[in-house]
């Protein structure tokens, strides 16, 4: 039995491309978060790295709205001991798993402000996230 547990999955950075925050209007009853996620993979040509890039577009209607661009740069521990489609499950569903905690913050620390109710993610279906936007 193999002792290591280790991922084939490496997430070499992670970081915060855009933050925009603009406020509408101030606190109202309006109890409904308009929400869009949106995941884009890009490959590489010259090597096996990705580029994931996970945008939110929020707005809670009357008060603000909210844009987010997530961005993780990944690559594979080993070359060509994983198949296409093996590699191709693990890009689309384990990258967007791995960077939705900080998104989910990223979205409650843009909106715990006063007068503000902060809005706190819920959990996603990645699995199905990614294949309504194929």
């Amino acid at each position: 039995m193999k002792n290591d547990i280790s991922s084939e999955l490496l997430m070499n950075k992670l970081f915060f491309d855009k933050l925009k925050f603009t406020r509408e209007g101030f606190k109202n009853d309006a109890s409904v978060f308009e929400l869009s996620l949106k995941c884009e993979i890009k490959k590489s040509t010259v090597d096996e790295s990705y580029k994931i890039e996970l945008s939110l577009f929020g707005k809670k209607a009357n008060e603000y709205t909210l844009e987010i661009l997530l961005v993780g740069l990944f690559t594979f521990r080993t070359d060509g001991q994983l198949d296409d489609n093996t590699k191709k499950t693990i890009i689309e569903k384990n990258t967007v798993a791995i960077m939705m905690p900080y998104m989910r913050s990223q979205v409650s620390l843009l909106t715990a402000q006063p007068e503000m109710d902060c809005v706190v993610l819920p959990a996603f279906n990645i699995n199905q996230m990614i294949d309504s936007q194929k």
